[in-house]
């Protein structure tokens, strides 16, 4: 059979010859990039500039005005200029992730993952990398505050006090908690003792993106409403049934990595897993799909019958009904296909749903997982320990009895329903029918403003506090720094509400971990968590249900997919999740991995849906359901669902601080109790106005050059060295001397594009480390971000004309600074601010630099940046902690590029010769590095043989983009392998010799 050879694209606009796609790539620098602000003319700017050097002139003359205080009494065991390390975990629902933290002089500055916590392994995702800018973020509230007005905590548990007379004796009658859901054992233990206090209280745990769907499906199949934990790296088989495990999970660190074990596998000779996704919203997870298939989240669960009744019909013991049909357009063959690898692999696959799904599909997974020998393997059904689970049921009915008043007196912790609740419940409503509400929150966000009493929450890192991560595993939350605005954690309120009097959280944790550690030698063992971060021996494993081979009865309707009418999605943002990060400007500012917008939500479409409609990106559109309206723009996203819109929640706050507040469009405004994932009846009006969108899918283009190099897996055990040959190298001649390295190390980097997943870890990493600014929505427009990594996503058309491909796949590839030995750079910088340094790195120095701009116009690779403007000028003096003082914060009109992290290097270099040793090798970890979930990047000196990095430069898939030039770059890459079922459309095969196209062109 004929090769099929792929086509690789960015945009629709790029496929199409858009004018505006030809004006923005073809020029030295994007549109705008090189203008002056508001069309301010040549002549008035040099006027300004002429001002601004004679006042500096003048206050050069002047002495200057401030006062250097040393230290009187230095602190014990502080080294100024060297770094602490403390581990602690960070709570998240109930989960937890484990992490070691770096802090300087006392105030932490970047965040790590625990090699020592079974869910992190020592890495870590975006949210927990940007959680060191939540710490520091300037509009965190900074005082306790009554009806609007400043009071104290004091004056708080004196107003407290007084009112807990009341309700105890009447054991709680008209009081209510409504907490955000948690998995801490000195949070169990004061919830329990709340209740005993107030046997009458309400009690109500719920989050807006609950899981609740997951256990109500396990109680339904096996009586018990555990939580399914994944062991993917024993699963030869997944299928992902609208579960973007892979980015927007909260497991998504530890199933990443179980994933990327999996493939790596197939690489060493062993079978690669094979992953099949069945989703609406094309998912990072979709993109790393061997096969996809893009359907309503409504059509999912006739999805899953027809696939039990085809394990039924090939001989499975599962109870399926014998006459239940594929979703109208799904190719029978597909599911038959599907079946058959499933009962191939028996006890070595695995079928996950995400938290979209309704119950019955997740009672019907388990069934499935059950019959097929996974539980247990691939698959453990552990029960939640020390655990407060989210529920709408207990959200609807507190709400009830707010508004019946029922509820005198309701506390708040960490929870925000008057954004995020059901539209159909009007929490602000009923909160207003509440006599005295308290809220304790890190934020005065919208539920604040109409509380009577507003407490400001302590972050994490300021806080005691202690949490189980999802298989059980319990580890403790230590302070690195002392509240910077007086907050209150949730255990010393909830202390405060079950004792009736305030200790300090230090004491209430330590009081818990003495139940669970004993009091003999309690002192030393609880050192050892501090020290650790996790308790050693855990997790337990928790029991294996018992599981029925039934599927429940309303599994071919479970959803809404048969309603006529467009179908309606909601989603997480994966950036700002539910709307709790949108203050956190590396999130805003973070391109979304499969759309690449920024700084905005959408109603994403398909290519299809959008014809049919007759809407065009950022069109603004009027989104209808059960009689509220949404107004957002329209993004198309290839491969998305026909028939489908989806919305990212978490955006539209009215409440959030500078950055977020105003940022996007509100979706919880049209979102129900009846429907809060999905639902039909839809509809969608065009309105005659456009939205402005910033995307980066377009920047970085290089110009329809061969990047991205892939194959099968057989194909490469046909021909190992495909990667080299998929190039026709012309005769490459050396017109610059090579440099002269007669010792020392030579740093090199290797990034393997078969496990690097597109979660964009690695850039906020990259950002926290190295000091990148922030550029705003407009900058971003105008192609300015400032990222030192980014992360292209291209599309892959595998045959036909790309831009009628209704479901293309999609592949990653991080591009940093390739530090090139005959970097173009540096032989056209006129004041050689770009160099090269005697270990192989491309430095830049910054007091060298003029701006000139030569070298971003000489870099193939598009991995310059220049700051055109101070984006740091008027940074808050409370964020300015959070930056890395190892590292130069720029000052505008110099360029910026990724160092290798090259003060990691010299603080390991400093490290070692103290000790009169070598540098041994994975001493020295780049922040990108050091991030990857999937361990896709790995860095060392490329002198040592027996390096990692030399290693993978050895293998046969090693390649280096753009060869053909003849740059020689430092920064490698591993070519990607698909693992494709022979009876399915296959995936890009090339063959030796065969070119190989990417950005828009086709070979024949």
């Amino acid at each position: 059979m004929k090769p099929r050879h792929p086509t690789y694209w960015r945009s629709y606009a790029q496929l199409a010859d858009d004018p505006g796609f030809r004006d923005f790539v073809e020029r030295e620098f994007p549109a705008g990039a090189s203008e002056l602000p508001e069309g301010i003319p040549r002549r008035q700017m040099l006027m300004l500039l002429g001002a601004s050097l004679s006042l500096a002139g003048i206050a050069g003359c002047r002495k200057p005005v401030e006062h250097i205080v040393p230290y009187v009494d230095a602190p014990e065991q502080v080294i100024p200029g060297v770094p602490r390390h403390y581990a602690t975990t960070m709570p998240f629902g109930h989960s937890a992730y484990g992490l070691v933290v770096e802090s300087h002089e006392g105030r932490p500055t970047k965040i790590e993952g625990n090699p020592e916590h079974p869910t992190t392994a020592g890495r870590s995702g975006p949210w927990m990398q940007a959680a060191i800018l939540d710490l520091y973020d300037p509009d965190r509230s900074r005082r306790v505050l009554r009806l609007g007005e400043p009071s104290g905590w004091e004056a708080f548990v004196a107003a407290w006090q007084e009112l807990d007379a009341t309700l105890v004796a009447t054991g709680g009658q008209g009081l209510a908690v409504l907490a955000a859901p948690f998995s801490s054992p000195t949070l169990a233990r004061l919830a329990a003792a709340f209740r005993a206090r107030y046997p009458n209280a309400r009690w109500a745990t719920w989050e807006p993106l609950g899981d609740e769907n997951v256990r109500e499906g396990l109680r339904r199949a096996t009586g018990v409403a555990a939580q399914p934990v994944h062991d993917l790296e024993r699963a030869a088989r997944i299928v992902a049934l609208d579960a973007d495990f892979l980015q927007t999970d909260p497991e998504m660190v530890s199933s990443a990595r179980g994933f990327a074990a999996g493939r790596r596998n197939g690489v060493a000779g062993g079978e690669m897993n094979r992953l099949y996704a069945i989703e609406s919203v094309y998912t990072v997870t979709g993109a790393n799909a061997d096969h996809r298939l893009r359907l309503r989240s409504g059509e999912i669960g006739g999805f899953v019958a027809a696939l039990a009744a085809e394990l039924a019909a090939r001989g499975l013991a599962i109870e399926a009904a014998p006459g239940a049909r594929p979703p109208a357009g799904v190719d029978p063959q597909w599911i038959g296909t599907l079946a058959a690898d499933l009962l191939e692999h028996r006890g070595a696959s695995v079928l996950i749903a995400g938290a979209s799904q309704p119950p019955a599909v997740h009672a019907a997974l388990v069934a499935l997982n059950a019959v097929l020998g996974n539980v247990g393997r691939t698959v453990r059904y552990p029960e939640p320990r020390d655990a407060a689970l989210s529920s709408t049921a207990e959200l609807s009915a507190l709400a009830e009895a707010m508004r019946s008043g029922e509820v005198t007196t309701l506390v708040l912790l960490d929870s925000n329903p008057v954004y995020s609740a059901p539209a159909d419940l009007d929490f602000a409503e009923a909160l207003s029918a509440v006599e005295h509400t308290i809220h304790l929150g890190s934020h005065r966000d919208e539920t604040a403003l109409g509380c009577e009493w507003h407490l400001p929450r302590a972050h994490f890192l300021e806080a005691w506090g202690d949490c189980r991560d999802a298989s059980g595993a319990p580890g403790v939350t230590q302070p690195l720094v002392q509240p910077l605005f007086g907050g209150r954690s949730d255990v010393e309120l909830l202390g405060l509400l079950a004792g009736g009097e305030a200790r300090p959280g230090h004491d209430l944790v330590r009081e818990t971990w003495r139940g669970i550690l004993g009091e003999l030698g309690f002192e030393q063992r609880w050192n050892r968590l501090l020290h650790d971060g996790v308790l050693p021996g855990s997790p337990a494993p928790g029991a294996t249900p018992r599981v029925g081979a039934g599927l429940p009865a309303d599994l071919g309707n479970s959803g809404t997919g048969a309603a006529e009418g467009l179908e309606l999605v909601f989603r997480g943002s994966p950036a700002v999740h539910d709307g709790r990060f949108a203050n956190n400007a590396w999130l805003q500012e973070l391109p979304d991995t499969m759309t690449k917008l920024t700084w905005d939500n959408a109603a994403l479409v398909s290519p299809a849906t959008a014809a049919e409609l007759g809407l065009a990106n950022e069109d603004v559109v009027r989104i209808g359901h059960e009689g509220r309206e949404l107004e957002l723009p329209v993004w198309i996203v290839p491969g998305h669902a026909d028939g489908s819109i989806a919305v990212w929640l978490g955006y539209g706050r009215s409440a959030a601080g500078r950055i977020g507040t105003g940022v996007g469009a509100n979706a919880y405004a049209v979102r129900t109790t009846a429907a809060p994932w999905f639902a039909g009846g839809a509809t969608l009006t065009r309105t005659d106005r456009k939205h402005e969108l910033a995307s980066t899918q377009d920047h970085g283009s290089m110009e329809q050059r061969p990047l991205v190099r892939e194959s099968t897996v057989d194909g490469f055990r046909r021909q190992p060295d495909f990667a080299q040959r998929m190039v026709k190298m012309p005769p490459l001649e050396q017109l610059i001397p090579d440099h002269d390295y007669a010792t020392g190390y030579q740093w090199g980097m290797s990034i393997d594009l078969n496990v690097c997943t597109g979660c964009n870890a690695c850039v906020v990493a990259c950002q926290s480390e190295n000091n990148v600014p922030v550029v705003g929505k407009q900058q971003v427009r105008n192609g300015r971000e400032m990222h030192w990594l980014r992360v292209d996503r291209y599309f892959v058309s595998d045959g036909g004309d790309p831009a009628a491909d209704p479901a293309p796949r999609a592949v990653f590839q991080a591009v940093p600074c390739m530090h090139c030995e005959n970097a173009p750079c540096e032989q056209v910088c006129p004041v050689a601010a770009t160099v090269h340094d005697d270990e192989g790195l491309n430095v830049m120095v910054y007091n060298r630099c003029i701006g000139t701009r030569y070298c971003s116009n000489n870099c193939p690779y598009k991995v310059r940046r220049f700051n055109f403007f101070n984006f740091t000028k008027h940074t808050p003096e409370i964020v300015k902690l959070a930056q890395n003082p190892d590292v130069t914060v720029r000052s505008r009109g110099v360029m910026e590029k990724c160092t290798y992290c090259t003060q990691r290097i010299a603080a390991a270099r400093i490290q070692a010769r103290l000790e009169d040793r070598e540098l041994r090798d994975g001493e020295v970890r780049t922040a990108c590095q050091q991030a990857c979930p999937t361990e896709a990047i790995a860095f060392g000196n490329i002198r040592d043989p027996e390096s990692r990095v030399s290693r993978l430069k050895a293998e046969p898939r090693d390649y280096a983009m753009l060869a053909e030039l003849n740059n020689r770059p430092r920064t490698t890459f591993l070519a990607k392998l698909n693992n494709p079922h022979p009876d399915l459309a296959p995936a890009a095969d090339p063959q030796p010799g065969d070119s190989h196209g990417a950005a828009g062109e086709e070979h024949p």
